[in-house]
């Protein structure tokens, strides 16, 4: 069974960084795509970010390109998501997701696990 852990949420201002992590165990993490979503209160839930097996190739939603980075630690079983200028529109729980099985690298359905979420809030 496939267990993802997420971490590192928190509680910042406008202009400060956060540093998400997810911890994958039960698989074989280094043959997973890899991705983070959000979800703010009383929106659907979105994606952020992807990251490809090796990590050599990354996408990035439009409103967090330049400020947000994904990558991963295959030997840790990890993938980071590094938020840097953080806004009040990034508030949001956050969900890292693994194994994508069908689907673009952005719908949710095609990906097999998920974590519990990591709040993340941003005040102005």
């Amino acid at each position: 069974q496939v267990q993802l852990v997420e971490s590192g949420g928190g509680l910042v201002q406008a202009g400060d960084s956060l540093r998400l992590s997810c911890v994958a165990s039960g698989g074989t993490f280094s043959g997973y795509e890899m991705a983070w979503f959000r979800q703010a209160p009383g929106k659907e839930r979105e994606w952020v970010a992807h990251i490809t097996r090796s990590g050599g190739s990354t996408y990035y939603r439009d409103s967090v390109k330049g400020r947000f980075t994904i990558s991963r630690d295959n030997a840790k079983n990890t993938a980071y998501l590094q938020m840097n200028s953080l806004k009040p529109e990034d508030t949001a729980v956050y969900y890292c997701a693994g194994n994508r099985r069908y689907g673009t690298v952005s719908q949710a359905p095609g990906y097999a696990y998920w974590g519990q979420g990591t709040q993340v809030t941003v005040s102005s």
